[in-house]
């Protein structure tokens, strides 16, 4: 009797332990066994990517008959594919054999989502060759801006121990058409160029090749002279030039695929070729030679800034439109959304479209270093979107940030889109469960620039939670509407750079660094006084408006024309200007911030109504974050209010929930978190 009882017990555990819910599917919960039998998966050939797609099809596919093909008359589809369903079968059809396996994964979607099968006619090209993926581990298992948990990357291991992790991953990436991958930090150790390094880099190369993935490097400008012993790096020495060459040759031999470099130089400390009286061009153009012969390529990012007078949000365009036309063919300059870093908003960065003769890609951040770590749900498709769909009139009014970066425009040899990630070792892989969606609609935007973030939002929740629409729509609000909230609880109107020094996280307006770096001192973006507050970058000011191009530099320029939710970042405003609402600056800041907490409390809500509809573990977890969220939203009110009122001078509308904290009280927290970037 006992037995029968443990048997029945056990019964009812096992599926809780088979469907533990603790979010390291992501997306990829595709029906378990029962795919489709081998007999009805038609295929010629065998490789380990069309190997990959037969297992993927005869796991989960749930369907008719399908059947995978190669054909040269789709070469021009790059890696996309071809998908036609006929009343016997699904044809997949691709010129590479990746493109099948994106087929593959994009009918899995389908059916995970439940859409209509029946009359499938589709063609898939992807907007960007290379749609990467930024990690900023270091060799010691940090990871610059992670928050979730250590590296993936066990470089003490490798190259024996191989941990299953590695090929999950490259799954995840393939399975939203992610091709590329950056191991390691921008601020790169030289160390990675090393030959030890080098084989274990080549293990994880051959782990991601059957997914279509390629391998790159963050490479450190010093190298040669603190890696191969020589006088200097100078990018106009002989020596240099042949050290590089021949490091070039040596991964080759282990990694033939190998992408190429990433480099951050002459950038908050990193050595670049500035150091020797060169420029950018000089240092890109002699990596770009090392790599040419292989088809290897340079990312050279454009987020340089010295310390000088010079309002920072110019520095990147006043170093390298100067250089326009002066980079190899296969340099490609990586430009950061927006012109001062990362900001929950910022207008978009004017070297797009500036550059005419220079191939430009997008770099993004997944991870949330600016938007609350992984404790606040912060939805970024809508930033991505902002920043793609952004009209920067170079070539006459269309010439989105989209079309300037994916080729349609100017045609490039190559075309780029980048994101820092958001990835460590935690279960969830992410820290929070809906900074998933944040790596997925990445992906999917890299793929498809013309999706708008509502659709990948409804995609996202059915394929990881489900898809009953008394779940969907609610939580494809609170997704949707995150991003602006964060803004308005953060810095509204434009305001930017006013977190806590360092480590980025709350809100810390009074910073004012004396004797160090001016342009990392909150005091320097907001300028407030007792006349107002806001960066004054008009005529008048820095002038950063004439680096857009007409008709923007007008309507940037002019307090009436400026965007409301970038006046504080073109103009300093006075305290009682009329806004279009007729509430005066200070009333408008109040009841922004206020409507920020206000909305937080009202995702908490919505979430605790969800209850019914998924696993507890994912429920509990994403409530206890929102109650830190709703927490920080009011710190970031009463801070950054109780600040700025000690130059208005003006009450807080009696309307409003009242400061909960005093601001002394305030100026007083101090959290360790981790290095400054």
């Amino acid at each position: 009797m006992r037995y029968l009882r443990f048997n029945i017990l056990f019964l009812l555990i096992f599926p809780l332990l088979v469907f533990a819910e603790d979010g390291s599917q992501l997306w990829l919960r595709f029906p378990a066994k029962n795919g489709i039998s081998a007999d009805k998966i038609i295929s010629k050939g065998s490789s380990p990517t069309l190997n990959i797609a037969r297992k993927e099809l005869g796991s989960h596919w749930q369907g008719q008959t399908v059947e995978l093909r190669t054909e040269n008359k789709e070469k021009n589809l790059k890696d996309g594919y071809r998908i036609v369903s006929t009343s016997e079968k699904i044809v997949i059809s691709a010129g590479k054999e990746i493109g099948l396996l994106y087929g593959v994964y994009h009918i899995l979607r389908l059916q995970q989502t439940k859409a209509n099968l029946s009359h499938l006619n589709t063609i898939e090209k992807p907007s960007y060759d290379v749609r990467i993926l930024n990690h900023w581990d270091n060799l010691d298992g940090s990871i610059e801006r992670g928050y979730a948990g250590r590296s993936l990357w066990k470089w003490e291991d490798l190259p024996g121990k191989i941990s299953p992790r590695y090929e999950e991953y490259a799954r995840a990436n393939a399975s939203i058409g992610i091709n590329s991958v950056v191991l390691n930090n921008v601020n790169a150790s030289p160390n990675m160029l090393r030959e030890d390094y080098l084989k274990k880099v080549k293990v994880l190369a051959d782990i991601f090749r059957p997914y279509g993935i390629k391998v790159y490097l963050s490479v450190n400008f010093s190298s040669p002279k603190v890696l191969g012993g020589l006088q200097n790096s100078d990018p106009l020495n002989k020596d240099v030039q042949k050290w590089w060459k021949d490091k070039a040759a040596e991964i080759y031999r282990l990694i033939p695929d190998f992408g190429g470099f990433l480099v951050k130089a002459n950038s908050e400390g990193q050595p670049g070729p500035q150091d020797y009286g060169r420029t950018h061009a000089d240092g890109a153009n002699m990596m770009a030679d090392a790599l040419k012969p292989y088809s290897g390529i340079v990312m050279w990012r454009a987020f340089v800034y010295s310390p000088s007078k010079d309002d920072r949000a110019k520095q990147a365009y006043m170093e390298f439109v100067p250089l326009d036309g002066k980079f190899r063919d296969n340099v490609i300059i990586q430009i950061k959304n927006g012109p001062v870093d990362f900001q929950p908003r910022e207008a978009f960065n004017p070297l797009f479209g500036a550059l005419r003769k220079t191939s430009e890609m997008v770099e993004f951040q997944i991870t949330q270093e600016y938007l609350g770590f992984s404790n606040h749900l912060v939805f970024l498709a809508p930033l991505f979107k902002e920043t793609l769909d952004s009209d920067t009139y170079s070539d006459g009014q269309g010439s989105t940030i989209a079309k300037i970066t994916d080729g349609t425009l100017r045609p490039a040899k190559l075309t780029a889109i980048s994101a820092v990630a958001n990835i460590g070792e935690d279960t969830n892989w992410t820290g929070h469960h809906f900074a998933q969606a944040n790596w997925y609609a990445f992906g999917r935007l890299a793929w498809n620039h013309q999706l708008n973030s509502e659709q990948i939002a409804e995609e996202w929740i059915k394929m990881t939670f489900t898809d009953d629409q008394n779940f969907l729509n609610p939580v494809k609000e609170i997704m949707l509407s995150s991003r602006e909230t964060a803004v308005d609880y953060m810095m509204p109107l434009g305001l930017h750079h006013i977190f806590a020094g360092g480590h980025h996280y709350g809100p810390e307006p009074w910073g004012d660094y004396k004797g160090g770096r001016p342009d990392w001192s909150p005091v320097y973006y907001h300028q407030a006084d007792a006349q107002g507050v806001g960066f004054n970058r008009t005529k008048t000011g820095s002038n950063a408006v004439s680096q857009y191009f007409p008709p923007l530099n007008e309507r940037y320029g002019n307090i009436s024309t400026c965007p409301e939710n970038l006046i504080l970042w073109f103009h300093h405003v006075p305290w009682d200007y009329t806004m279009k609402d007729g509430k005066s600056l200070w009333d408008e800041l109040c009841y922004t911030y206020d409507s920020g907490v206000k909305k937080v409390r009202d995702y908490q809500k919505t979430w605790d109504r969800m209850e019914p509809y998924i696993d507890k573990q994912r429920f509990t977890d994403v409530q206890s974050k929102l109650k830190i969220q709703s927490k920080d939203a009011v710190w970031w009110k009463d801070a950054c209010l109780l600040y700025f009122q000690t130059f208005s001078k003006k009450p807080i509308p009696y309307d409003i929930e009242r400061p909960v904290h005093q601001l002394e009280d305030l100026k007083k927290i101090k959290l360790n978190m981790g290095h400054h970037n």
